[in-house]
Parts: C-alpha cells; sequence; structure tokens
C-alpha cells in the first residue's frame, strides 16, 4: 500500500485517472495504483529527448547559407531555445542534438560565456547574466555527415537511448500552447497507452502532401490508434490529421529505421519506420492543444515573431 501522508493525501506532484487506474509521480518515479491505492505497475519515464537539427533549411534559402534556421530569432532568443525550454519543463533531463558540419552555432549558443559573464560583471551590468544562462539540462551532439532524412537523424541516437523510451522534437515546429506544453500532452498519453504516441494535427487538403498523414481510428476526443501511416501523400490522403513534431518513440524503432528502405526524396524517413512499426505493435496519435508554428515557412514565421511581441 502506497504511505498516506497525514493530511490523508498521497505525496505525489502530478496524477491523471485512466480507467480504474490513477497514474501519478511517486519519488519521480510513475507508478499505477488502483482505486484502493496499490501499487500495479511501473512505468518507465521519458526522460530523454532527440532534437534533429542537421538539415540544410533549403525552404529558409538563402539565409540559412549563414545562420541555421534553429537559430531564428524569435523575441531574442533562437527558435531552438524555445524547443529545449518546452523539453525541461516536460520533464527531460537528457538532450541529444544532432547537428552537421555547418551548425557550430548552436553548440556555441547553448556554452557559457564566462568572458561574457565577467565583462558584464565588471560593467556593473549583472542583472544580464540571467539572461545568458540557460536551462539546467545536460546537452550533448552528435553530427550528421550526410543529410539523409529525419529517420537516419534519429538513428544515431541509438546508443544515448538506450533501453529508454525518448522523445524527438523537431525544431521546425513550435506550439504554443494554453496549458499543458505541446511535448507533456503525449508524454501524459504515453504513460497511458505504454506504446509509441505522434502529435497530430488537422491540416488542409491541399497541404497533406508536405505531410506525413494517418489512418486513423478515434479512441475519444484528440485520441487516436494509427492503422496506417504515409509521407508526404501525393494522392489519396488517408485523413486530414498530419504529423506536426512532436513522437514520444520506443527502442524498437531502431530496428525499423536500419532496415527500411530510402522513401520520399530519396530519404530514410522516419515516417516509413512508424509504417513498419505498426505490423509489430499499436502506435497513438493525439491532437494537440495549441497553434502550431512552422519557422520554415515565412507566413508562419511572422505570425510567431507578432504573437511573441504581442501584436496577434
Amino acid at each position: 500500500m502506497t504511505q498516506r501522508l497525514e493530511n490523508g493525501y498521497y505525496p505525489i506532484s502530478m496524477f491523471y485517472c485512466v480507467g480504474q487506474l490513477t497514474i501519478a509521480k511517486f519519488k519521480n518515479k510513475y507508478i499505477e495504483m488502483n482505486r484502493s491505492g496499490e501499487k500495479v505497475l511501473n512505468v518507465k519515464e521519458v526522460k530523454k529527448a532527440i532534437i534533429p537539427a542537421a538539415g540544410y533549411g533549403t525552404r529558409s534559402l538563402p539565409v540559412t547559407k549563414v545562420i541555421p534556421k534553429e537559430m531564428f530569432p524569435i523575441a531574442g532568443k533562437p527558435a531552438i531555445h524555445y524547443i529545449v525550454e518546452e523539453a525541461v519543463m516536460s520533464g527531460i533531463e537528457e538532450i541529444l542534438i544532432v547537428v552537421s558540419r555547418n551548425k557550430n552555432m548552436i553548440l556555441d549558443y547553448f556554452d557559457r560565456s564566462l568572458e561574457l559573464e565577467s565583462f558584464l560583471e565588471k560593467t556593473k551590468k549583472e542583472h544580464l547574466i540571467e539572461k545568458v544562462l540557460f536551462p539546467n539540462i545536460h546537452i550533448q551532439y552528435v553530427r550528421q555527415p550526410y543529410a539523409e532524412g529525419l529517420g537516419d537523424a534519429i538513428k544515431l541516437g541509438k546508443q544515448f537511448v538506450g533501453d529508454q523510451p525518448f522523445a524527438v522534437l523537431l525544431p521546425d515546429d513550435i506550439f504554443i500552447c494554453p496549458k499543458e506544453v505541446a511535448l507533456s500532452q503525449l508524454i501524459n498519453a504515453y504513460y497511458n497507452y505504454k506504446s509509441p504516441v505522434i502529435a497530430l494535427e488537422k491540416v488542409k487538403y491541399e497541404l497533406l502532401m508536405n505531410y506525413g498523414v494517418i489512418k486513423e481510428k478515434k479512441l475519444a476526443e484528440r485520441y487516436y490508434e494509427i492503422v496506417d501511416i504515409v509521407e508526404k501523400p501525393k494522392i489519396s490522403p488517408p485523413s486530414n490529421l498530419a504529423v506536426c513534431g512532436r513522437y514520444i518513440l520506443e527502442p524498437e524503432i531502431f530496428e525499423c529505421l536500419e532496415s527500411v528502405r530510402r522513401g520520399a526524396g530519396g530519404e530514410i524517413q522516419l515516417t516509413d519506420a512508424i509504417k513498419k512499426l505498426l505490423s509489430e505493435k499499436r502506435c497513438y496519435g493525439v491532437h494537440m492543444i495549441g497553434d502550431r508554428y512552422d519557422i520554415g515557412t515565412e507566413k508562419d514565421y511572422v505570425k510567431l515573431i507578432k504573437n511573441y511581441s504581442g501584436l496577434e
């Protein structure tokens, strides 16, 4: 029996109900309790995340010849800063950023500048030091030698992930959510279904050719079982539910990535690996609560800046 506090409450920091079970965070572990408060089963926490940031940013040329799109400024911070903040707010403790040889600016940004901090102290501008400090999270990097697709980038994280479930956050997609950040919405769904979960958004028919699109079985409001998934369908998309930049995956995905053939664009597609995974286990989708901005498009990038600036 889980010990109660004197006030009769369980010593947990968050909980939510799933059928006859309550999933609770107890001493930094997620457990399931039945209605009698008895411990039923441990659930592995999602503590690791991969951020693929090695692409050429061709949609934003010519500026991406010299400035990675992940470093595009939004209200004084680069886009990837918001992605890392979202991960930290969702309980992630370790991040692997996949970069290419022309993305050293990202490494420099997340490195401490002792010279700058010293200068600010000497010039009595200590109040600015907090602006150049970053979330307390472990970040490491790996280089993707060739741009061979999202699936290839994720495959480089196999050793980093080990036997743990992990998140994937695409830095092109920035979410502004009214309550719970996008990744937290997915993580909670993962603790429910205990199987891979993908973020979804309803997209106009003429734009579906730019996304991975699912065929679904509706389970509840916003929640779906994925029956099939197609990468960038040119004709007859299976639905209007598109994959939108956030994933919770398990180590089994690496076997699928290693065996899948090259797909759209001659690249190794994560979508194709998920399609292969569907033959082995169930995967789920969650329609996100919040607004998504694709900073690879000028329209969304401008709207995002206006939103953060309070102009929209």
